[in-house]
């Protein structure tokens, strides 16, 4: 599906909102394939330290190699991470902790979708602890270095499923297996119903951590770490292929036809990793409707930025995995 969809906007975004990386130590989640592999690529052709942060998996050694042989100079480090298990997640902090006194970036970018209402084994919803929770832990444990670098940089991914009803806490509760369940072929495949509302709900909390973070940081005057937030559009990366695997939609829906290329939909997380005019509280993606185009500097949508949406974000993930001292 992937290799079908032409590349239009990486060149550009590589030339004109890209630095050198040759100093910087970045941090990604899920880089076995997609936006997180297509960015672990160029950070490191930039000469930047690549900490790729994935579960124990054959995908994972093969991604491994495959960077490797497309950036042999690169460096590359891989780390255990799975995101559905809090344990995990912390000990990955503990490993890049041990080895590093300073992070430059961290890119929260791995992601499911639409999965079926199942538990981890901390009780949580999947879509929920893989996407939100288990990111806010990982920032939270690795903040201590981020603060240690000149210009420091937490990179959020959202998505269109961002737009919606606001945050409820229930979703980010133990209720894991309990939330509405799997929803109707009919809903599945028109991209409604249960599963999309959970999967709703963690886009927009990964847009409500953004914001909430940035606004703690500008409270604490802390003027060098930066909080910001991307979307990649419609991309055509392995995140349909799983969720279609899971019943969760078609891969082959007519929708698709509006899908840009993985390397395109990664531009967007690739300017909030390197531009070097990047803000905190710069979100880049494609404007108008936003399914595919170059990756703008967007507005942040009035009505997500609601105070009880970004409480509600912060409240759930403290529940879930501690206080996050800023």
């Amino acid at each position: 599906m992937a290799s079908l969809k032409k590349t239009v906007h990486l060149e550009n975004v590589l030339t004109n909102h890209s630095q050198d990386m040759t100093t910087k130590v970045v941090a990604i989640t899920g880089t076995t394939s997609g936006t997180g592999f297509v960015l672990a690529t160029e950070v490191a052709k930039k000469g930047g330290t690549v900490l790729l942060l994935n579960r124990p998996s054959e995908r994972s050694v093969n991604a491994l190699a495959q960077l490797q042989k497309l950036v042999p100079q690169g460096k590359f480090e891989a780390i255990e991470c799975d995101l559905q298990s809090f344990d995990s997640v912390i000990k990955a902090a503990a490993t890049i902790k041990e080895k590093y006194n300073q992070l430059d970036v961290l890119v929260n970018n791995a992601g499911v979708m639409a999965l079926k209402d199942t538990a981890t084994a901390d009780g949580y919803d999947v879509q929920m602890q893989t996407n939100v929770l288990s990111h806010f832990l990982l920032t939270k444990e690795l903040f201590s270095i981020l603060k240690n670098s000149p210009q420091a940089r937490i990179v959020n991914h959202t998505s269109m499923a961002r737009l919606g009803n606001p945050l409820e806490l229930k979703y980010f509760l133990p209720n894991g297996g309990n939330l509405g369940g799997n929803g109707t072929e009919e809903e599945n495949l028109s991209f409604q119903g249960p599963r999309w509302q959970r999967y709703h709900q963690t886009k927009l909390a990964n847009f409500a951590f953004t914001y909430g973070l940035k606004k703690r940081l500008e409270e604490k005057n802390i003027t060098n770490v930066l909080s910001l937030l991307a979307h990649p559009g419609l991309a055509a990366t392995n995140l349909q292929i799983t969720s279609d695997a899971d019943g969760g939609m078609d891969v082959n829906a007519d929708f698709m036809q509006m899908a840009q290329s993985p390397e395109d939909g990664a531009t967007g997380i690739i300017r909030a990793t390197m531009d070097k005019e990047a803000k905190s509280g710069d979100f880049y993606g494609p404007s108008g409707e936003g399914w595919n185009g170059f990756p703008e500097s967007l507005v942040p949508e009035e009505d997500l930025l609601h105070e009880s949406n970004l409480q509600i974000n912060w409240e759930g993930c403290e529940k879930a995995v501690g206080t996050f001292e800023i």
